[in-house]
């Protein structure tokens, strides 16, 4: 039965990580001493939960921690240090710390080092967060103990809630674009200008066509602008928009 150990010191280990083409051992006091942490670990690098949810969300979120007093997020799991480098790369996800638990050592020390035998994983971290402040673990959310791999409670929503209920949450928004688009560049300049973050989905790359387009939005035209799942429209809408924020 995995344990919930709150009120505890983490585990005192040294992370084999790269930096750059280097070799560069991080030990625990200098990810934690200090410090207001989060950690989240996972059961491995490119897996499906992990990289369409677990990690994108906290990294979104990453500003309003650290507004809230948060000063780092740190994603650990049981993978060697140029596979976590290459999923960094992957994510984009500049607010994350990543930490390879290549030997599983933190992850034993926390108790929560598991067999995914099944799935051909060998040893791997069970799912969890918890919130960390000058190395003690103030307060840890444990995936339950089912079958699979089962994210309930670890998410960065839960932990924010912990952290603040009230915490102004930031906007999601999502913009369609086709490469050469001046329009789509002004929505893009104009997100930016008032401090939005963005995703893009550009019109001939995985898949997206001229039909998703339609299908989605009902317009043929680019740029097509969501904000909080709201379809705001053109580049000439968005900056209506924004102007009566």
């Amino acid at each position: 039965m995995l344990k919930n150990i709150e009120g505890q010191k983490v585990p005192d280990v040294t992370f084999r990580t790269r930096s750059g083409n280097d070799w560069e051992n991080v030990t625990s006091d200098e990810l934690f001493t200090g410090k207001t942490v989060i950690v989240f670990a996972l059961p491995g690098a490119f897996t499906p939960t992990c990289s369409s949810t677990h990690l994108p969300r906290y990294n979104e979120l990453a500003p309003v921690f650290k507004a809230n007093g948060v000063d780092d997020i740190v994603c650990i799991s049981v993978n060697d240090a140029f596979v976590m480098q290459s999923w960094q790369k992957d994510q984009n996800a500049e607010n994350i710390r990543f930490i390879p638990d290549g030997n599983g050592e933190f992850s034993d020390g926390m108790g929560m080092l598991v067999d995914k035998n099944d799935l051909g994983f060998g040893k791997r971290s069970w799912r969890y967060s918890m919130l960390v402040k000058d190395g003690v673990i103030e307060k840890m959310f444990i995936e339950p103990e089912k079958p699979g791999d089962p994210f309930e409670v670890s998410d960065g929503d839960t932990m924010l809630n912990y952290i603040n209920p009230e915490a102004e949450q930031p906007k999601r928004v999502t913009l369609f674009t086709k490469p050469g688009c001046p329009h789509c560049t002004r929505a893009k300049n104009a997100l930016t200008e008032k401090g939005l973050k963005y995703e893009e989905i550009e019109l001939g790359k995985a898949g997206v066509s001229f039909s998703s387009l339609m299908a989605v939005t009902g317009a043929g035209t680019t740029p097509q602008v969501f904000i909080d799942g709201n379809l705001i429209g053109t580049a000439d809408q968005l900056e209506t928009y924004l102007a009566a924020q």
